[in-house]
């Protein structure tokens, strides 16, 4: 039993065949955590159905074609499954010594995004075109770079066995590395991944046991960064019209305020059963804006009603629950970092997108994983998964 992590050793029992031995020893597939995979998967496919049902009608957007959105998400998520399966091929250790490589990249596509190349969506400089109607948000692999360079520099030196948790110097160095990309995604302006990557960045800190005195620092200057960014009109008009809006829900309800006030139409009209897949009257009518990507969970409420929304909440519950047991019982504390990184990804963007439908967290243009219209969200998730994946294989399995 290694020194690091709370996993046990586990042995294949005597009584079993030499086949079975044998698939448990060399097959990947044994390796697998299936339920964490058909969790995604059936978070994926639901994402499907809705982003369909949101859009089928619009033909504004779908250019006469009802499947046209249907069929995209699709071909998405199929990528994302290809890169989930290439991340797990590879495996975390060859992963480990390609991170500078991948840290490099994402730099050089935000650097390109915040040039002439990028284009703009909803007030945000954080696109680049890439034609045929496709695009790609650098942003959003800005998070897997952020986790993976962190997770280098603060598990270098336990895992060599120098010392038991990261030094006060590593830190540093791992907050050095986390402020480029966050920076550049700043300038855009893109607060709604800045917020994820700061959770990402809090979930490594608690996840690799560094100093409480780093948590709160970095909590405290959360803060004073903010109130700095606000004073210094960092942020554009739509930014803080969306900000105003949470404060005060009655503000504007027919302007800013729209998107938060027919969302919670929506979501309340469900009731307890919903009112049949295709059948949302919100929906149809188009009053929700952005349904297909930011306020998809609006769908799920109304046409699957409480049972569907809570089918999703429980699903993405399911993910969270196995990448936390990927973490417990990884080898070594690189693996544990990724997957609390993972961890604090997932869980705050679900709960930032799903509270922004309800009205309990400010509207930030963060897509809800897995279920989300967007290529470049749907690859990070996926590309996540196979992270987790690929950190479970690293340990012994049970028999």
């Amino acid at each position: 039993m290694t020194s690091y992590g709370s996993y046990r050793q586990l042995r294949l029992s005597p009584q079993r065949s030499g086949v079975s031995k044998a698939l448990a020893k060399d097959s990947p597939l044994w390796r697998l955590d299936w339920i964490l995979l058909l969790a995604g998967l059936a978070l994926s496919l639901i994402g499907s159905l809705l982003v369909w049902s949101a859009t089928r009608g619009r033909d504004n957007l779908t250019h006469g074609d009802p499947q046209y959105f249907l069929y995209r998400h699709l071909t998405n998520f199929v990528i994302g499954l290809v890169l989930c399966a290439v991340v797990i091929a590879i495996g975390a250790r060859r992963v480990r010594t390609l991170v500078p490589f991948v840290y490099v990249g994402v730099i050089l596509l935000l650097m390109a995004t915040l040039s002439p190349i990028g284009s703009t969506v909803n007030g945000a400089h954080s696109w680049i075109q890439l034609g045929g109607g496709f695009s790609v948000q650098p942003a959003e692999f800005a998070k897997v770079a952020i986790l993976l360079a962190m997770a280098v520099v603060l598990s270098d030196q336990v895992d060599a066995g120098e010392r038991e948790f990261p030094s006060h110097r590593a830190v540093f160095r791992g907050l050095i590395w986390a402020c480029l990309p966050m920076g550049l995604v700043l300038l855009m302006p893109d607060a709604g991944s800045v917020m994820v990557m700061s959770a990402v960045v809090l979930g490594i800190l608690l996840g690799s046991g560094a100093a409480n005195r780093w948590v709160l620092g970095i909590l405290a200057l959360g803060v004073s960064g903010s109130i700095a960014i606000w004073k210094l009109g960092l942020l554009s008009q739509y930014q803080i019209d969306r900000f105003a809006a949470f404060a005060n829900p009655q503000l504007d309800p027919n302007g800013v305020g729209y998107n938060t006030a027919q969302a919670r139409i929506a979501i309340g009209s469900g009731g307890l059963t919903g009112k049949g897949l295709f059948h949302g009257t919100q929906t149809i009518g188009q009053f929700v804006p952005e349904q297909q990507t930011d306020f998809v969970f609006t769908v799920a409420g109304e046409e699957l009603g409480f049972v569907g929304a809570l089918a999703i909440i429980s699903l993405v519950g399911v993910i969270l629950w196995r990448a936390c047991r990927i973490a417990r019982q990884a080898t070594d504390l690189y693996g544990t970092i990724v997957a609390a990184g993972i961890i604090a990804w997932f869980s705050f963007q679900a709960f930032e997108n799903i509270g922004m439908c309800l009205g309990i967290m400010p509207v930030a243009g963060i897509p809800l994983p897995f279920v989300s219209y967007g290529g470049s969200s749907m690859f990070a998730v996926w590309i996540g998964i196979g992270l987790l994946q690929a950190v479970r294989s690293q340990r012994p399995i049970a028999a």
